[in-house]
Protein backbone atom coordinates (compact mmCIF):
# COMPACT_ATOMS: atom_id res chain seq x y z
CA UNK A 1 0.00 0.00 0.00
CA UNK A 2 1.13 3.40 -1.22
CA UNK A 3 1.90 6.09 1.54
CA UNK A 4 -0.66 8.29 2.59
CA UNK A 5 -0.06 12.14 1.34
CA UNK A 6 -1.02 14.26 4.67
CA UNK A 7 -0.70 17.79 4.27
CA UNK A 8 -0.96 20.20 7.41
CA UNK A 9 -1.91 23.75 7.42
CA UNK A 10 -1.26 26.41 10.33
CA UNK A 11 1.44 28.29 12.40
CA UNK A 12 2.40 29.04 15.98
CA UNK A 13 2.83 26.35 18.52
CA UNK A 14 0.09 24.22 17.58
CA UNK A 15 0.95 22.32 13.83
CA UNK A 16 4.55 21.22 14.74
CA UNK A 17 3.34 19.18 17.76
CA UNK A 18 1.50 17.27 15.32
CA UNK A 19 4.23 16.87 12.69
CA UNK A 20 6.79 16.12 15.72
CA UNK A 21 4.54 12.56 15.68
CA UNK A 22 3.28 12.36 11.92
CA UNK A 23 7.26 12.67 11.07
CA UNK A 24 7.58 8.59 12.65
CA UNK A 25 4.99 7.83 10.29
CA UNK A 26 5.45 5.95 7.12
CA UNK A 27 3.75 8.81 5.64
CA UNK A 28 4.54 11.53 2.73
CA UNK A 29 3.85 14.89 4.59
CA UNK A 30 4.29 18.34 3.40
CA UNK A 31 3.35 21.46 6.03
CA UNK A 32 2.15 24.60 5.07
CA UNK A 33 2.83 27.41 7.57
CA UNK A 34 1.26 31.18 8.18
CA UNK A 35 3.28 33.61 7.04
CA UNK A 36 1.55 36.67 8.46
CA UNK A 37 3.09 36.81 11.70
CA UNK A 38 4.07 40.64 12.65
CA UNK A 39 5.53 40.59 16.17
CA UNK A 40 8.71 39.68 18.15
CA UNK A 41 11.51 38.60 16.34
CA UNK A 42 9.80 37.71 13.01
CA UNK A 43 7.99 41.15 12.62
CA UNK A 44 11.74 42.51 12.94
CA UNK A 45 13.18 40.68 10.34
CA UNK A 46 10.33 40.83 7.91
CA UNK A 47 10.39 44.69 8.50
CA UNK A 48 14.22 45.07 8.06
CA UNK A 49 14.63 42.66 4.87
CA UNK A 50 11.01 42.29 3.65
CA UNK A 51 10.86 38.81 4.18
CA UNK A 52 8.38 36.20 5.01
CA UNK A 53 8.59 35.74 9.03
CA UNK A 54 10.70 33.33 9.71
CA UNK A 55 9.70 32.16 13.21
CA UNK A 56 7.21 29.65 12.60
CA UNK A 57 9.10 28.06 9.72
CA UNK A 58 11.71 27.66 12.11
CA UNK A 59 9.44 26.17 14.61
CA UNK A 60 8.01 23.28 11.73
CA UNK A 61 11.32 22.71 10.79
CA UNK A 62 12.56 21.62 14.66
CA UNK A 63 9.64 19.33 15.01
CA UNK A 64 9.52 17.43 11.42
CA UNK A 65 13.40 16.96 11.89
CA UNK A 66 15.89 14.26 13.42
CA UNK A 67 17.67 16.19 14.76
CA UNK A 68 20.30 15.67 18.01
CA UNK A 69 18.53 17.74 20.54
CA UNK A 70 21.65 19.46 21.41
CA UNK A 71 21.63 20.96 17.68
CA UNK A 72 17.89 21.70 17.96
CA UNK A 73 18.89 23.75 20.93
CA UNK A 74 21.45 26.11 19.07
CA UNK A 75 19.04 26.55 16.42
CA UNK A 76 16.29 27.57 18.87
CA UNK A 77 18.55 29.59 21.02
CA UNK A 78 17.03 33.05 21.45
CA UNK A 79 19.86 36.07 22.14
CA UNK A 80 19.26 37.67 25.30
CA UNK A 81 17.44 40.86 26.69
CA UNK A 82 20.95 42.84 26.72
CA UNK A 83 22.57 41.96 23.63
CA UNK A 84 21.75 45.55 21.30
CA UNK A 85 20.01 44.48 17.86
CA UNK A 86 20.51 40.62 18.19
CA UNK A 87 17.92 40.64 21.58
CA UNK A 88 15.15 38.15 21.52
CA UNK A 89 16.02 36.59 18.08
CA UNK A 90 16.21 32.76 17.46
CA UNK A 91 19.46 32.02 15.96
CA UNK A 92 17.06 29.93 13.70
CA UNK A 93 15.33 32.83 12.62
CA UNK A 94 18.81 34.64 11.48
CA UNK A 95 19.49 31.97 9.88
CA UNK A 96 16.82 31.47 7.72
CA UNK A 97 16.64 34.69 7.17
CA UNK A 98 20.47 34.77 6.18
CA UNK A 99 19.71 31.65 3.93
CA UNK A 100 16.29 33.77 2.28
CA UNK A 101 18.71 36.32 1.17
CA UNK A 102 21.14 34.36 -0.32
CA UNK A 103 18.86 32.44 -2.32
CA UNK A 104 16.24 34.86 -2.56
CA UNK A 105 13.16 33.86 -0.78
CA UNK A 106 12.43 31.99 2.28
CA UNK A 107 10.74 29.19 -0.27
CA UNK A 108 13.75 28.52 -1.24
CA UNK A 109 15.54 28.76 2.11
CA UNK A 110 12.93 26.41 3.55
CA UNK A 111 14.52 24.01 0.09
CA UNK A 112 17.44 24.13 1.32
CA UNK A 113 17.30 23.70 5.06
CA UNK A 114 14.68 20.43 5.14
CA UNK A 115 18.07 18.56 2.91
CA UNK A 116 20.17 20.46 5.74
CA UNK A 117 18.32 19.01 8.50
CA UNK A 118 17.73 15.15 6.39
CA UNK A 119 13.83 16.08 6.65
CA UNK A 120 12.30 13.44 4.15
CA UNK A 121 9.01 15.78 3.91
CA UNK A 122 8.31 19.08 2.83
CA UNK A 123 7.50 22.49 3.97
CA UNK A 124 6.16 25.64 2.52
CA UNK A 125 5.37 29.19 3.04
CA UNK A 126 2.28 29.39 2.54
CA UNK A 127 2.94 32.45 0.08
CA UNK A 128 5.99 33.68 -1.00
CA UNK A 129 5.05 37.14 -0.18
CA UNK A 130 4.88 38.34 3.49
CA UNK A 131 1.19 39.40 4.50
CA UNK A 132 -0.72 41.38 6.81
CA UNK A 133 -3.37 39.81 8.13
CA UNK A 134 -6.50 42.31 9.00
CA UNK A 135 -9.42 41.11 11.49
CA UNK A 136 -12.86 42.98 10.81
CA UNK A 137 -14.83 43.37 14.00
CA UNK A 138 -18.44 42.20 14.50
CA UNK A 139 -18.95 45.99 16.02
CA UNK A 140 -17.25 46.83 11.75
CA UNK A 141 -13.79 47.98 13.69
CA UNK A 142 -11.00 46.87 11.73
CA UNK A 143 -7.58 45.64 13.30
CA UNK A 144 -4.39 45.44 10.47
CA UNK A 145 -1.40 43.37 11.67
CA UNK A 146 -2.08 40.25 13.42
CA UNK A 147 0.02 40.76 16.63
CA UNK A 148 -2.48 44.18 17.58
CA UNK A 149 -5.32 41.41 16.75
CA UNK A 150 -5.91 40.01 20.77
CA UNK A 151 -5.53 43.57 21.96
CA UNK A 152 -8.97 45.20 20.79
CA UNK A 153 -11.92 44.09 22.76
CA UNK A 154 -14.86 42.92 20.75
CA UNK A 155 -15.42 39.48 18.65
CA UNK A 156 -14.21 38.90 15.56
CA UNK A 157 -16.55 38.39 12.47
CA UNK A 158 -13.98 37.71 10.00
CA UNK A 159 -10.10 38.52 8.91
CA UNK A 160 -8.54 38.40 5.31
CA UNK A 161 -4.73 39.11 3.99
CA UNK A 162 -3.18 41.41 1.91
CA UNK A 163 0.28 41.28 0.59
CA UNK A 164 2.38 43.27 2.83
CA UNK A 165 4.83 45.46 0.37
CA UNK A 166 2.33 45.49 -2.75
CA UNK A 167 -1.35 45.73 -3.97
CA UNK A 168 -0.96 42.78 -5.54
CA UNK A 169 -3.69 39.61 -4.81
CA UNK A 170 -1.87 36.88 -2.38
CA UNK A 171 -0.81 33.99 -4.36
CA UNK A 172 -0.06 30.40 -2.90
CA UNK A 173 3.74 29.42 -2.26
CA UNK A 174 4.93 27.09 -5.92
CA UNK A 175 3.22 23.62 -4.98
CA UNK A 176 1.09 24.19 -2.36
CA UNK A 177 -2.04 24.09 -4.47
CA UNK A 178 -0.33 20.58 -5.81
CA UNK A 179 -0.07 19.22 -2.54
CA UNK A 180 -3.51 20.17 -1.55
CA UNK A 181 -5.14 18.43 -4.87
CA UNK A 182 -2.78 15.96 -4.10
CA UNK A 183 -3.30 14.61 -0.53
CA UNK A 184 -5.44 11.89 0.67
CA UNK A 185 -5.90 14.27 4.00
CA UNK A 186 -5.27 17.82 4.56
CA UNK A 187 -4.97 18.51 8.81
CA UNK A 188 -5.94 21.66 9.54
CA UNK A 189 -4.52 23.24 13.36
CA UNK A 190 -3.99 22.92 15.57
CA UNK A 191 -3.58 26.08 16.40
CA UNK A 192 -4.81 30.24 17.02
CA UNK A 193 -8.13 29.82 14.74
CA UNK A 194 -7.39 33.69 13.27
CA UNK A 195 -4.40 33.97 13.84
CA UNK A 196 -2.41 31.03 12.81
CA UNK A 197 -5.33 28.72 10.48
CA UNK A 198 -6.91 31.08 8.89
CA UNK A 199 -4.18 33.33 7.12
CA UNK A 200 -3.37 30.37 5.34
CA UNK A 201 -6.93 29.19 4.55
CA UNK A 202 -8.27 32.79 3.42
CA UNK A 203 -5.44 32.88 0.37
CA UNK A 204 -7.96 32.44 -2.58
CA UNK A 205 -5.31 30.13 -4.09
CA UNK A 206 -5.66 27.74 -0.96
CA UNK A 207 -9.59 28.16 -0.77
CA UNK A 208 -9.86 27.67 -3.72
CA UNK A 209 -8.13 24.30 -3.53
CA UNK A 210 -9.55 23.30 -0.59
CA UNK A 211 -13.06 23.36 -2.07
CA UNK A 212 -11.65 21.43 -4.95
CA UNK A 213 -9.83 18.84 -3.20
CA UNK A 214 -10.73 15.38 -3.04
CA UNK A 215 -9.08 15.33 0.38
CA UNK A 216 -10.43 14.04 3.86
CA UNK A 217 -10.17 17.60 6.02
CA UNK A 218 -9.74 17.16 9.25
CA UNK A 219 -10.01 20.03 11.54
CA UNK A 220 -8.08 19.62 15.15
CA UNK A 221 -10.11 21.74 17.59
CA UNK A 222 -7.86 23.83 20.49
CA UNK A 223 -8.34 22.40 23.84
CA UNK A 224 -8.43 26.00 25.46
CA UNK A 225 -10.21 28.95 24.55
CA UNK A 226 -8.13 32.25 23.29
CA UNK A 227 -7.72 35.70 24.56
CA UNK A 228 -8.75 38.46 22.11
CA UNK A 229 -9.59 35.50 19.86
CA UNK A 230 -12.24 32.93 20.61
CA UNK A 231 -13.75 33.74 24.03
CA UNK A 232 -16.61 31.73 24.78
CA UNK A 233 -16.26 29.90 21.88
CA UNK A 234 -17.39 25.94 21.81
CA UNK A 235 -15.27 23.16 19.40
CA UNK A 236 -19.02 23.94 16.90
CA UNK A 237 -17.81 27.97 16.85
CA UNK A 238 -14.41 26.70 15.93
CA UNK A 239 -15.56 24.74 13.09
CA UNK A 240 -18.48 27.03 12.22
CA UNK A 241 -15.76 30.06 11.16
CA UNK A 242 -13.45 27.77 9.48
CA UNK A 243 -16.81 26.79 6.97
CA UNK A 244 -17.68 30.23 7.08
CA UNK A 245 -14.71 31.32 5.84
CA UNK A 246 -14.18 28.70 3.09
CA UNK A 247 -17.70 29.68 1.74
CA UNK A 248 -19.27 26.25 2.18
CA UNK A 249 -18.91 23.37 4.96
CA UNK A 250 -15.74 21.48 4.24
CA UNK A 251 -14.03 20.36 7.18
CA UNK A 252 -15.25 16.50 7.36
CA UNK A 253 -14.12 15.76 10.51
CA UNK A 254 -13.18 17.21 13.69
CA UNK A 255 -11.09 15.96 16.33
CA UNK A 256 -12.00 16.85 19.62
CA UNK A 257 -10.49 16.07 23.52
CA UNK A 258 -12.75 15.67 25.88
CA UNK A 259 -10.39 14.68 28.97
CA UNK A 260 -10.61 17.42 31.79
CA UNK A 261 -8.14 20.21 32.26
CA UNK A 262 -7.79 20.18 36.19
CA UNK A 263 -8.98 22.71 38.05
CA UNK A 264 -6.61 25.92 38.72
CA UNK A 265 -3.79 23.87 36.54
CA UNK A 266 -2.94 26.47 34.18
CA UNK A 267 -0.25 28.73 34.90
CA UNK A 268 -1.66 32.16 34.25
CA UNK A 269 1.65 34.06 33.97
CA UNK A 270 2.91 31.77 31.43
CA UNK A 271 -0.29 31.04 29.39
CA UNK A 272 -1.99 34.21 30.22
CA UNK A 273 -3.50 33.92 26.36
CA UNK A 274 -5.62 30.76 27.51
CA UNK A 275 -8.39 31.17 29.25
CA UNK A 276 -10.96 28.44 29.92
CA UNK A 277 -11.51 25.06 28.26
CA UNK A 278 -13.72 24.69 25.34
CA UNK A 279 -17.08 23.86 25.73
CA UNK A 280 -18.60 21.09 23.89
CA UNK A 281 -21.54 21.34 21.20
CA UNK A 282 -21.76 18.21 19.57
CA UNK A 283 -24.85 18.78 17.92
CA UNK A 284 -23.59 21.96 16.71
CA UNK A 285 -20.70 19.72 15.39
CA UNK A 286 -22.69 17.17 13.48
CA UNK A 287 -25.00 19.34 11.75
CA UNK A 288 -21.80 21.10 10.45
CA UNK A 289 -19.49 17.71 9.86
CA UNK A 290 -19.95 14.19 8.71
CA UNK A 291 -17.27 12.47 11.52
CA UNK A 292 -16.56 13.87 15.08
CA UNK A 293 -13.85 11.91 16.82
CA UNK A 294 -14.03 12.46 20.91
CA UNK A 295 -11.27 11.29 23.00
CA UNK A 296 -8.58 11.79 25.21
CA UNK A 297 -5.87 14.06 23.17
CA UNK A 298 -4.85 15.76 26.20
CA UNK A 299 -1.26 16.79 27.31
CA UNK A 300 -0.40 18.23 30.44
CA UNK A 301 3.03 19.98 30.22
CA UNK A 302 4.92 22.59 32.63
CA UNK A 303 1.10 24.70 33.37
CA UNK A 304 0.15 24.26 29.87
CA UNK A 305 -2.73 22.24 28.09
CA UNK A 306 -1.35 20.97 24.89
CA UNK A 307 -2.19 18.33 22.42
CA UNK A 308 -0.75 15.00 22.74
CA UNK A 309 0.63 14.85 19.53
CA UNK A 310 0.88 10.70 19.34
CA UNK A 311 -2.62 10.59 20.29
CA UNK A 312 -3.88 12.88 17.66
CA UNK A 313 -1.69 11.05 15.14
CA UNK A 314 -2.55 7.61 15.88
CA UNK A 315 -6.48 8.70 14.91
CA UNK A 316 -5.01 10.81 11.89
CA UNK A 317 -3.20 7.49 9.88
CA UNK A 318 -6.43 5.27 11.12
CA UNK A 319 -8.69 7.90 9.22
CA UNK A 320 -6.58 8.30 6.07
CA UNK A 321 -5.89 4.04 6.15
CA UNK A 322 -9.46 3.86 5.37
CA UNK A 323 -9.36 6.38 2.13
CA UNK A 324 -6.82 4.48 0.49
Amino acid sequence: MRKPKITVIGGGTGIPVILNSLRLEDADITAVVTVADDGGSSGKLRGSMRLTPPGDLRNVLVAMSDMPRFYEKIFQYRFADGDGDFAGHPLGNLIIAGISEMQGSTYNAMQILTKFFHISGKIYPSSEQPLTLHAIFQDGHEVVGESRIADYQGMIDHVFVTNTYNNERPKASRKVVKAIMESDMIVLGPGSLFTSILPNLVIPEIKEALLATPAEVAYVCNIMTQRGETEHFTDANHVEVLNRHLGRDVIDTVLVNIEKVPEAYMVSNSFDEYLVQVDHDFAGLQKQAKRIISSNFLRLEKGGAFHHGDLVVEELMSLVGKKL
